[in-house]
Order: C-alpha cells, then sequence, then structure tokens
C-alpha cells in the first residue's frame, strides 16, 4: 500500500467544491438550486444559432489558434475600448482561455513562485485557494466585513511584505456584491505602484452592477503595465456552459500567461470563440436590459428572503445574495445549508467555505438569483416555513 498520500499536499482540504456538493444535494432531494451560479435560461437566440452556424460551417471544429480565434480576439480588444476606454492590441495582449476559471489558473501559475505572498479578497471564490495552492504560494487574506464588505485599506497596506508578489482583486465581488468604488481603487493601485506589485483582477461581472460603477483598475494611471484583467462570456451571455473566458494584459504579461495556458487546456471552445465574438458586439441595449432584468430579480429574491426573516446584505453586483442566518438563532451555515433541502426544498451555499478563517463567515448564506421568475417566487415561498 501507498505510505505518502495521492493527493498533492498543496491541494489538502480542498477536497469536492462545494457547488458540486450542493448542486449532487439538490438533485437527489428535487429541491430548488439557488446554490450554483448558472442561470436556468440560455442566451440570446442569435448568439445560439451563430455557434450552430459555425458548427455547421466547419469553423473551430478543429484546433483554433492557441491565442483564441482572431475574430475573438478583436472583439475582445474592441469591447475594452467600447465600455472603458483601454486599447490591447488584439494579437499580442489578448488570450482566450477556457473560461475565467483557466486563466486565474494559468495567471497564477505563470507569475507565482513557491512562497510568494498573495493577498486576495475574503471570502473568496474557492477556485483562487486552489490555484494560488498549486502554483507553491501563500495566500494571505483581506477580510471583508458585514454588512458594508469594503476592504480596509490600512489592513491591506499592513499585510504587504517583501514577499507580496500580486494582489488578487475581484470586482464586482463574489460572493458578496461588493463594487470596488473608485477611490478605493485609486488606493490599491497606489498601493501596488509603491511596492511594484502585479494585479490580477477577476471582472467576469463586470455588466451586472446594479448601484455604483464598474471602472477596470488597469484604466488607472500606471496600472496599465501591471495588471492582468480577467473576463468571461459566460456571466455576461449566460451560456456557462460553452467556457469561453481571455486575459487582457500588457504584451509581457499576456506572454507568459500563455507560456502556462497552453499547457493547460493548450485550445478549447473552438466554435463557440467565433459566436462569442458576435455576442461581443451585441447592442448597448442588450447589455442595459440584461442589467436591468437581473436587478429586477434580486429584488424579487431579496424581498423574499427578508419576508422569510434572512438579514439580507444587499448586493451592488454580480448575481448573488448574502445572508445571514442568525435571525433563525442559527449560528452554523454549512449545518444549516445541509439541511435547508429537506426543511423547505431549496439549496443554497454557505460562504464559510469561501474563508480561510470559517468564523468570520460562520452564520452568512449564499443564494443566486439568475434564475426565472417563478422559480425564484417559489423558492421565496418555501422559505417562507423557516420565518419564526
Amino acid at each position: 500500500m501507498h505510505t505518502r498520500p495521492l493527493l498533492n499536499r498543496r491541494l489538502d482540504g480542498l477536497g469536492t467544491t462545494i457547488f458540486a456538493e450542493m448542486s449532487a444535494l439538490a438533485t437527489a432531494t428535487g429541491a430548488i438550486n439557488l446554490g450554483q451560479g448558472f442561470p436556468d435560461t440560455d442566451g440570446p437566440e442569435e448568439i445560439r444559432e451563430a455557434a450552430v452556424r459555425a458548427l455547421r460551417e466547419g469553423k473551430g471544429n478543429q484546433y483554433p489558434p492557441g491565442p483564441g480565434i482572431p475574430e475573438l480576439r478583436a472583439a475582445i480588444s474592441n469591447h475594452q475600448q467600447r465600455f472603458y476606454g483601454l486599447s490591447f492590441d488584439p494579437d499580442t495582449e489578448v488570450l482566450v482561455t477556457a473560461g475565467a476559471t483557466e486563466a486565474i489558473a494559468a495567471t497564477m501559475l505563470a507569475l507565482l513562485e513557491p512562497d510568494d505572498e498573495v493577498i486576495a479578497f475574503e471570502p473568496f471564490y474557492d477556485s483562487y485557494a486552489a490555484c494560488i495552492a498549486m502554483a507553491g504560494a501563500k495566500r494571505v487574506p483581506l477580510t471583508l466585513r458585514a454588512p458594508s464588505f469594503r476592504p480596509d485599506l490600512d489592513e491591506l497596506r499592513a499585510k504587504i511584505t517583501p514577499r507580496t508578489r500580486l494582489l488578487l482583486l475581484n470586482t464586482p465581488h463574489n460572493p458578496t456584491g461588493m463594487v470596488l468604488t473608485g477611490d478605493e481603487q485609486s488606493a490599491i493601485a497606489a498601493l501596488a505602484i509603491e511596492h511594484d506589485l502585479l494585479v490580477v483582477t477577476d471582472e467576469v461581472y463586470e455588466h451586472l452592477v446594479y448601484e455604483g460603477t464598474h471602472r477596470p483598475i488597469a484604466a488607472l494611471p500606471g496600472m496599465r503595465e501591471r495588471t492582468v484583467t480577467i473576463g468571461s462570456a459566460g456571466k455576461t451571455f449566460s451560456f456557462t456552459g460553452w467556457k469561453v473566458g481571455w486575459v487582457t494584459a500588457n504584451g509581457p504579461l499576456v506572454s507568459a500567461v500563455r507560456t502556462a495556458k497552453q499547457y493547460l487546456t493548450y485550445v478549447s471552445a473552438g466554435p463557440f470563440q467565433y459566436a462569442i465574438a458576435e455576442a461581443l458586439r451585441l447592442p448597448d441595449s442588450y447589455f442595459d436590459n440584461f442589467r436591468a432584468d437581473l436587478r429586477r430579480k434580486r429584488d424579487l429574491l431579496g424581498d423574499g428572503l427578508r419576508a422569510a426573516g434572512f438579514e439580507v446584505y444587499q448586493p451592488q453586483g454580480t448575481y448573488f445574495i448574502t445572508t445571514d442566518i442568525t435571525p433563525f438563532g442559527e449560528k452554523d451555515a454549512y449545518a444549516f445549508c445541509r439541511a435547508l433541502p429537506e426543511r423547505c426544498g431549496v439549496v443554497a451555499i454557505p460562504n464559510s467555505v469561501f474563508y480561510d478563517d470559517p468564523d468570520a463567515g460562520r452564520s452568512q448564506v449564499r443564494f443566486t438569483f439568475c434564475k426565472k421568475d417563478d422559480v425564484l417566487q417559489e423558492a421565496a415561498d418555501r422559505l417562507q416555513r423557516l420565518a419564526p
């Protein structure tokens, strides 16, 4: 028998993701799944038809170019210019990835050395911890605390050491829905420049901001040459299964990330790349209507959660709502979420799994609202069983 554990010790404790666990629980119990963040309707019909057309015309059925098809790289470059005034060369400063998850993984593997430190907002999306661990680096959490979940910039400054390599940002932030303000971004940028740090920013919810304004930190003076910006089509166009993401950065940074990425998937999503190239050219009305629809769904579910007795932290962005279960006399979100399908027929995610310090989010539960109205209303009705 093997005497050494089979799993690389860097991944010890990561195991099965909470999303797989809770989605399996939803299937087993027939509960409404408000845990994992995927829509229950597809995106625009014309974009789905664009993928079908690409398949039929033989576009992308064989290996596409490693950096991504030229049409998509040009569309990503145009998107950054159109919405943010950022100019990126589609040939040298844009890289297409297998979703944002691969973009994060490739970036961490490319830019980190063992024992480097990465400061990241806590709670953090679970792949951050895994990717930092696989790179052999150390994550240093900057805890966002309820009810506002604003970053403490003095604490951020105090956490920077000579071993700090990069800041890993996420705005709009999953799971809290916090959106960094212009002043916060300017202060973070000043710290990055002062300490010569790289910045990796996950902006997959960039078009889902309900209060405030999203502005990439790469647009600030002195930040373009040190920032890797990560985007994704899945969240913006509701085709999460296509796994089309991207990186924009200056040439040397993209070259570094591409070096790691080519040994992960090499290429992916060939025909879907052509469809997303068309999606990124949709008119402003699409993005405005999509955001307005999700804002309405946020309010629908938020009202239902408040009526059921939850303390609700209103998100500024994303399609998640963080709540607190202490009004029910409960303290353990993981146990609460394990029992919720049997109690109410609803699945949610305990935020404690997104913290290095579980006590910081022990009583927080995350729900997603990227579902049909009738599903959200039915979930809200079922949760009324919890009301004291």
